[in-house]
């Protein structure tokens, strides 16, 4: 199916995103090396690994947001539902329409908690009311803020704390029903409280969309993810669910990492 053409990207729960031999170069520096991967429906993937590792390279390619990088290029493949995101056929704008992301520090715009969520439906042209207010219910009660907000739509979004803050930023992420939701260190900028909100939202929110979350807490790994990826130079070392990674991991250099021998 098309990703160009669809708003619903065909989906094999066992492989719905596969990474196929990718190798990524920022010019002529190699920063991720023929990692094989397949990431299933309505779970929760986290990719672990120390700074420069190349987990949010890997991440960002799979919304293809690398590619406002000069002078990017790769080798191998990434596809969604069987169709490669790099296939001619492929709109760019569509596919990121179908791949939401949230950012490591929460970015609300400097509009209204309202127009924050639905930005992406007014950059497309839909402005009729009853569906703008369906849809800001429908985002701020999935990400968990409808109840804290809703008497104050119109506020802007700066009044919010900063975990609310992201919480929108999720809702703004998954106003148009994407499939995939990426999140890139979502908890980074957030204090103990404000994380647990955010990490007990993923698990409500995988039941919707495909997560790929990219962390450097360990625990938040075990707490969130189904399946866990270690990577280490750019290179994928480890792939298992994430109880197998974190207590039985095959590789020694997994081993060392989550044990806190090695950052």
């Amino acid at each position: 199916m098309s990703l160009s053409s669809s708003n619903t990207i065909a989906s094999d729960a066992s492989d719905f995103i596969r990474v196929d031999d990718f190798s990524f170069y920022y010019g002529a520096k190699q920063a991720i090396f023929n990692v094989d991967m397949a990431i299933p429906a309505n779970q929760v993937t986290a990719l672990i690994g120390p700074s420069g590792c190349g987990k949010s390279t890997l991440l960002r390619n799979l919304n293809r947001m690398n590619d406002l990088v000069e002078g990017v290029h790769h080798e191998g493949d990434i596809r969604i539902g069987g169709t490669s995101l790099y296939d001619p056929s492929v709109e760019v704008i569509s596919l990121r329409k179908r791949v939401g992301m949230v950012f490591q520090k929460y970015n609300p715009f400097a509009k209204s908690i309202y127009e924050n969520v639905i930005f992406s439906l007014r950059v497309a042209g839909r402005s009729k009311k009853s569906e703008l207010d369906e849809t800001v219910e429908r985002s701020l009660r999935a990400s968990a803020l409808w109840d804290e907000v809703k008497d104050r739509l119109h506020d802007s979004a700066f009044g919010l704390s900063g975990g609310q803050q992201q919480r929108l930023c999720i809702a703004r992420a998954i106003a148009n029903q994407p499939e995939i939701l990426l999140m890139d260190e979502p908890c980074a900028a957030l204090d103990p409280v404000a994380t647990l909100r955010i990490e007990e939202l993923i698990l409500k929110l995988k039941e919707q969309f495909t997560i790929v979350i990219v962390t450097h807490n360990m625990e938040q790994a075990t707490r969130c993810s189904d399946r866990t990826a270690f990577l280490y130079m750019g290179k994928l070392v480890e792939y298992d669910r994430t109880m197998q990674i974190f207590e039985n991991p095959s590789k020694p250099e997994t081993e060392a990492y989550i044990s806190g021998r090695f950052s």
